[in-house]
Parts: structure tokens; C-alpha cells; sequence
């Protein structure tokens, strides 16, 4: 069996490598007959396209496909092994179903781990670069969650409100700040503008009018540039939709919790992404068990049939994955099931599987 375990690793993994070839060749190709005319209308060249946009976006079209990889390699071969009676002769060998699918679950684990830990620390920096290309030379500026109307929760007492904020030079226009004790508000400041520093890191307001409540008296007076201290930074204004997949896991969760800090809304979208990014890796664990299952047993219709059963439960896998998200970003269901409840299904669905096949 220790024969039979890397025979069936190595040629998972190897299939699964030839598959992910194919994939992103496939992937890349139509990306840039769809993209390349934004490319050249913005002056993009051949060298900034691969360097900066293709060779950035190859991790996260690995992570994106490489579950379809893994379950074409689970099908092809062990219905291939089904074909020519391998998997028959290791039964009546007196070998169980149960041990010979421990490869495919070790495989799934292995590339799982490896999935996980790239997701969680290497493939946020490609993202980030090919993302600031993306703005830079496609038509992708619809991501932008806060336009305009921005209101932040600075602290307990302090609300902060931007009438509009322009993200590509960090000022905020038509500034209101708002201060209170209890239900006494204390402190009015109203600005045009405030701008963003970055030598010093903090915000400086541009013709201000200050005006403070206390002892029932009002001190009023302006001022021209002067810096605002409030805790919030560039990036809790400029929120878009894909800030968490540019972002390690550890980032992430600072994130999350300094979006609720805040009091911005909209926080359950970049919840069921970030546990979505969490939970993804479990689907090449589930597919490895289901593309065995699957597969196993010799079946009417032969590859017909392992192919036709391979893009069906895939598409319905990732219809799913697609359907559930939106609830869970509008806080019609938790952000955690909506994110987890896709692959616990179908992991079942494989478990299931594998019980019904014939021992």
C-alpha cells in the first residue's frame, strides 16, 4: 500500500499541475482579449501588462482554480484505475474502500495547507499590485463601497461626517465634526477640506470654524490650516470591495475590527469574504473525497459519465458559493454560514458518497 499511496500522490499532483497549466493559460487569454483594448487606449505595454498584471494575478487564478484542477485528477485517474479493474483487484485483495481513499484525503490536506498559508500571507501583495494596475488601466472603478455621505464613528462621543471624499488625493470636502457628553454636545468643528499628510500622518483642515459649547455660552472662531486630530485614516474612507483579498489574515481581522470601531457599515461584506478566503481551502479537501467516491465505482457512460458528474457537481458547488454570498453580505444570514455552509454541504455530500459506494 505504501506503493499504491505515492503512485496515487504523485499522480494526482501531477495531473492536477498539468491541469492548472491549461486553466490559467485558458484563463489568461480571454482576460486579455476582453482587456486588451483598455490596455491600449491607456498606454499600457506589453512588458507592464505581464510584469505587473498576469505574473501578479497567476496566484490568485491558482487559488481560484486549482479546486477544479484537484477534482479533474481525482476523477481521470481513479476512474481510469476503475477501467482496467486496479481498484477490483485491491479489494478482492482484501484491501479497504476506506484505505485506499486515505492518499486522495492526504493529498487534499497537503494542497489545503499550502492553499491556506498562501492565501493568508503571499497572494494579498500580488493582489494589491495587480488591483493598483487594475485602476490604473482598466475600467474597474465601480468598487468603491462609500462615495459619498460618509459618516465614522471617531470615538464613543465623536462623529465625524464627509460630505464627499476624493480617494485618489485624500481630501475629504464639506467636514463636520461633531463632539458630546451624554446627550450635550460640546465641540462643532465645520471645515471645507481636510487633506491627508503623509510626511506627518495626520489630517489638516483647511478653513475651519470652530465652535464650543460650555457653561451655557458659545466660543466661535476660525481657523486656516490646523491639525485635526481624530483617529481615522485614509483607507476607513476609501473601503472598496476587494480591500480584504489585498490584505494578509491577521491584517484582515484588523480591519474588520477597525471598520466596527468606527461604525461604518457595509461590514458584513468584507466578513463573508474574509471567512470565505478561510473556508475555501476545504473545498480541494472535498472534491478529492468526492471525485473518489465518484469515480470508484465502474459506472454506464465510463468517462462520459466521470466528466459529465465533474462539471455538474463543480457548477453547482460554485452556483452555491455564489448565491449564499449576498445574503450573508446583506446580513440576511450570518457572514460565518453563509461562508462555511457551501463546503460543510458538499462535504457531506462527499461523505455520503463514499458510504454508498460498493465496498
Amino acid at each position: 500500500m505504501n506503493k499504491f499511496d505515492r503512485y496515487i500522490f504523485f499522480r494526482v499532483l501531477t495531473i492536477t499541475f498539468f491541469m492548472l497549466a491549461v486553466l490559467i493559460c485558458i484563463f489568461i487569454l480571454i482576460d486579455f482579449s476582453e482587456n486588451s483594448d483598455d490596455f491600449a487606449d491607456r498606454g499600457a505595454t506589453l512588458a507592464e501588462i505581464w510584469s505587473q498584471y498576469y505574473l501578479n494575478y497567476i496566484p490568485e487564478m491558482t487559488r481560484l482554480v486549482l479546486p477544479v484542477a484537484v477534482f479533474t485528477a481525482c476523477l481521470f485517474l481513479t476512474g481510469q484505475m476503475t477501467e482496467r479493474l486496479e481498484i477490483i483487484a485491491l479489494k478482492a485483495s482484501g484491501v479497504s474502500l476506506y484505505r485506499l481513499v486515505v492518499p486522495y484525503l492526504f493529498i487534499g490536506i497537503f494542497l489545503a495547507g499550502i492553499v491556506s498559508y498562501l492565501d493568508a500571507y503571499v497572494i494579498p501583495e500580488s493582489n494589491a499590485e495587480r488591483i493598483e494596475f487594475e485602476q490604473q488601466y482598466l475600467s474597474r472603478t465601480g468598487d468603491r463601497i462609500d462615495r459619498g455621505g460618509i459618516y465614522r464613528q471617531d470615538s464613543e462621543s465623536t462623529i465625524l461626517s464627509i460630505n464627499f471624499y476624493d480617494a485618489n488625493a485624500d481630501v475629504g470636502y464639506r467636514i463636520h465634526l461633531i463632539e458630546f457628553n451624554d446627550d450635550m454636545i460640546t465641540r462643532v468643528v465645520q471645515a471645507n477640506r481636510m487633506m491627508w499628510v503623509d510626511s506627518t500622518s495626520n489630517w489638516i483642515t483647511d478653513r475651519a470654524k470652530v465652535r464650543e459649547f460650555k457653561n451655557g455660552t458659545v466660543t466661535e472662531y476660525d481657523t486656516e490650516r490646523q491639525f485635526f486630530d481624530i483617529n481615522i485614516l485614509p483607507r476607513d474612507l476609501t473601503r472598496r470591495t476587494s480591500d480584504i483579498y489585498q490584505l494578509t489574515y491577521p491584517e484582515a481581522f484588523e480591519y474588520i475590527a477597525s471598520i466596527e470601531r468606527i461604525g461604518a457599515g457595509g461590514i458584513e461584506l468584507p466578513k463573508v469574504q474574509l471567512f470565505g478566503r478561510i473556508a475555501y481551502p476545504i473545498s480541494i479537501l472535498t472534491v478529492c473525497l468526492i471525485g473518489f467516491a465518484l469515480a470508484a465505482e465502474r459506472r454506464k457512460g465510463g468517462k462520459g459519465f466521470y466528466l459529465a458528474a465533474g462539471l455538474g457537481i463543480s457548477f453547482i458547488y460554485l452556483a452555491m458559493i455564489k448565491v449564499i454570498e449576498p445574503f450573508g453580505a446583506a446580513g440576511t444570514i450570518s457572514p460565518l454560514f453563509a461562508a462555511a455552509f457551501p463546503h460543510a454541504f458538499f462535504l457531506i455530500v462527499g461523505i455520503f458518497l463514499l458510504l454508498i459506494t460498493k465496498k
